[in-house]
């Protein structure tokens, strides 16, 4: 009792050393700050703009914010301030620019000083510093203005800040920060040369010359050599870079494998998914892996004289890529897919007839995926291993039972219960023919035209890759 009475004390000494300070200019800021704070309404309006942003990690800080404020704020109300029950400080000496509408709550522990620190912590988790400054910044002048406009001791304020910085670091247990929600296990290995860390050695490729990425490429390595994309075969170098999405990240990866060097990947396509689950959201992690030197092996599938990283398809999915790429420089990739799917859903999607590993079928999807992916369906999300030695087969046959509509609503979404005509199975190999023998095959969601048979085999941890 007696080290509480001296807290008590020296928290209302606090307090009123604060409401004898006169801050020029601060009347006029902090209040309406305050205000702004009410309900999270100031961490709901930041966190609509980093998700209007378009930008991967900002998306994923304004979910974890919000989920850290919504787990602070009951926290402190239903539980904190019930326990607790203080009373709110007098204000008498205050003067009446910096007073505030008194809450009828009790004032310990502060709730938006709880949801401010809950916020700013789970944005630093997820967005870079130049981001997750300012709001922490401003998390702290809405601390700070819940003693200065007189309604929250400071001791409520930092009982409040330790509840929000907590609740902030268990977002981590309830969901995973972004490296580890992508990054998928592969064998660890060394390099076996010295890096330079201003690029000497390395042979840079980029899909798009002015692109974000190729900035921040040629200002991280200055020393490397950046070779046009249509020249990768023939670039030297100790390692390679190649900047772009799944496709050109598919072109490195048979460039890296002939030439026997390491691959660095840079994400900087429509879709990056080898890229994100090697744990590398954008080029800055890509030039912090290229840096550190950490070297994994990874599996890469094989077919048609070449390779892919994610997975390769027969039917409908190569039919959906070739109708997209005719449209997408008139009207962009993204409405053009939308589109192409309008087209093939209206009337011209049919299944085909082939015939996996000597069993016929009628069919509507053959995905191979390298490595297993962890979703059932015909569309599955991500792996949980890259090197694990198989491919994961998945194949959506047709029936009259089956409509076309489900059957691409089920290429889409990848969950629906299309059990009967869904087979899923895991092989080190995997023989493809078609009656025609001329098989259009999408790798890595690039197309061609093969003739087959084809055999899709596994190349295990033959890709050495930065991460």
């Amino acid at each position: 009792m007696r080290l509480r009475s001296r807290l008590n004390r020296l928290d209302k000494h606090l307090y009123a050393s604060v409401a004898q300070a006169r801050l020029p200019g601060f009347e006029r800021v902090l209040p309406p700050l305050s205000r702004a704070a009410d309900n999270a309404l100031l961490w709901a309006g930041i966190a609509g703009g980093f998700a209007l942003s378009g930008r991967r990690r900002l998306r994923r800080a304004a979910t974890r914010g919000l989920l850290a404020v919504s787990l602070a704020s009951p926290l402190v109300n239903l539980a904190g301030k019930q326990a607790f029950a203080r009373k709110r400080p007098v204000a008498d000496s205050l003067p009446m620019t910096r007073l505030l509408r008194m809450p009828l709550s009790a004032s310990f522990p502060s709730g938006h000083s709880a949801s401010a620190a809950a916020f700013a912590t789970a944005v630093a988790l997820e967005a870079p510093a130049v981001v997750a400054a300012p709001v922490a910044l401003l998390a702290g002048a809405v601390c700070f203005s819940r003693v200065y406009t007189g309604v929250h001791y400071p001791g409520d304020v930092l009982a409040g800040v330790a509840i929000g910085v907590a609740t902030g670091l268990l977002t981590r247990r309830i969901w995973p920060e972004a490296g580890e929600a992508g990054r998928a296990r592969a064998s660890a290995t060394a390099p076996s040369f010295d890096l330079d860390p201003l690029g000497d050695g390395l042979a840079v490729m980029v899909s798009q010359e002015e692109s974000e990425a190729a900035r921040t490429l040629r200002e991280a390595f200055p020393r490397a050599q950046f070779v046009p994309l249509e020249s990768m075969d023939k670039a030297e170098g100790k390692a390679l870079a190649v900047a772009g999405g799944d496709g050109t990240v598919n072109r490195g990866a048979l460039a890296a494998l002939e030439h026997g060097r390491p691959l660095l990947v840079v994400p900087a396509g429509t879709l990056n998914h080898f890229a994100t689950e090697l744990g590398i959201e954008d080029a800055d992690e890509a030039v912090a892996a290229y840096r550190g030197g950490d070297l994994v092996a990874v599996d890469v599938g094989e077919v048609a004289g070449g390779v892919f990283v994610n997975n390769a398809s027969v039917g409908i999915y190569p039919e959906l890529v070739d109708r997209r790429e005719a449209r997408q420089k008139r009207v962009g990739k993204w409405p053009a897919l939308l589109w192409a799917l309008a087209e093939v859903l209206g009337r011209d999607a049919a299944p085909f007839d082939v015939v996996v590993d000597g069993v016929p079928y009628r069919a509507w999807l053959l995905f191979v995926g390298n490595c297993r992916y962890g979703s059932r369906g015909a569309a599955p999300g991500r792996r949980v291993r890259l090197e694990d030695g198989v491919l994961d087969i998945r194949l959506m046959t047709a029936a009259r039972t089956l409509p076309r509509v489900r059957a691409f609503g089920s290429v889409v979404a990848g969950r629906l219960g299309l059990s009967r005509h869904y087979r899923q199975w895991q092989a080190d190999m995997v023989r493809v023919e078609t009656p025609s023998g001329e098989i259009r095959l999408a790798r890595d969601g690039e197309t061609l035209t093969a003739h087959g048979p084809l055999v899709f085999t596994k190349r295990p941890r033959s890709l050495h890759v930065f991460r």
